[in-house]
């Protein structure tokens, strides 16, 4: 057996923890494959199943906990910071809240299958009020399920494996480059994915002078302002119940929904407080390919215009007289 293999076999238990622990904490570190490994190596009685399951569902534990109390301590801006660590920060806060909102801590079930949505669920599972002992149970029982799978599984390719001699043989012998492999390869293409969608959001967005620009002109020209729209989620919103002057808010799912309401004779600027306009930006290319062709992402969100010093308002939306009569029915419900 490689010197490689022998190492990881002597410290296995101990690397499982400290490496699930740092991809947990939000370093792109990618541990499927460390937990394929792992599960292949029980098949051949070089490991045990059940330390292997205790060392990952410690870690998950122990990060997840970390995140959550961090969470309820700095609500959004930690949420924030684990989205900027991220390689799938165009799945990241948006998803969440919208699925917390929905199911509760159901999704802590499924979150660790999903790239992004694991790193910032415990975070925002403490900032929603959720208590710790019902957010740690669903946490672990998500834990269970997400490294049962990956182990398990290679578990089962093991023993498969165990029935052809020259490929146990060729994964034993070449064990280390495959792991090295694999990981490279998760990493490459979350690399990837982020890099394509960035490049998107850079030739679509607009700037906080741009839209301040925008705004005047066409007040100094007794025009119709552009049709901005508030995309935070109510957890967001609280810390600073203020909007862009004339903005509307409305939940995204409202709004690709109510779509054909939206006028066409002028731009649609949306923004949230994800780092990057996560949000803003996928529901953007969303309604372009629902024919609303002049919709724009602010760059830098609600933060960016805020920090720029630009002016913000109370929001009052019956004093919003730029929307047609159904769409402010859904902007109230949104509210």
């Amino acid at each position: 057996m490689s010197l490689g293999i022998e190492f990881f076999v002597h410290y296995a238990y101990g690397i499982l923890f400290l490496w699930v622990l740092v991809e947990q904490l939000g370093i792109p570190v990618p541990s499927v494959p460390l937990l394929l490994t792992a599960g292949t190596l029980t098949s051949a009685h070089r490991l045990h199943a059940l330390p292997v399951m205790a060392s990952v569902l410690a870690a998950c534990a122990v990060a997840d906990s970390m995140w959550y109390f961090a969470g309820v301590r700095y609500g959004g801006k930690v949420v924030r910071l684990i989205c900027r660590l991220s390689l799938e920060a165009s799945t990241c806060v948006r998803r969440t809240e919208g699925l917390f909102g929905r199911h509760g801590g159901v999704t802590l079930l499924f979150a660790k299958f999903v790239p992004g949505l694991s790193a910032v669920a415990p975070p925002i599972a403490g900032q929603s009020g959720m208590p710790y002992a019902r957010f740690l149970l669903y946490d672990l029982a998500g834990s269970t399920l997400w490294a049962s799978a990956y182990v398990f599984g290679g578990r089962f390719f093991g023993d498969f494996a165990k029935r052809f001699a020259p490929l146990i043989h060729f994964l034993v012998r070449f064990s280390v480059p495959l792991f090295a492999l694999m990981v490279l390869a998760f990493v490459a293409r979350r690399i990837w994915r982020q890099r394509e969608f960035l490049k998107t959001l850079r030739e679509a967005r607009i700037t906080a002078e741009e839209l301040q620009t925008m705004v005047a002109d066409a007040k100094a020209a007794d025009l119709h302002p552009p049709f901005i729209v508030d995309l935070r989620h109510p957890l967001d919103f609280l810390p600073d119940p203020r909007v862009i002057p004339g903005a509307v808010r409305i939940m995204p799912a409202e709004l690709e929904a109510q779509c054909a309401l939206l006028p066409r004779d002028r731009d649609v600027i949306l923004y949230c407080t994800c780092p990057s306009e996560e949000t803003s930006a996928a529901l953007a290319k969303r309604l372009q390919k629902l024919g609303v062709s002049r919709v724009r992402p602010l760059k830098g969100g609600f933060d960016g215009w805020r920090n720029a010093g630009y002016p913000l308002v109370a929001y009052a939306p019956e004093l919003i007289d730029a929307l047609t009569p159904e769409l402010l029915k859904v902007a109230a419900v949104a509210v």
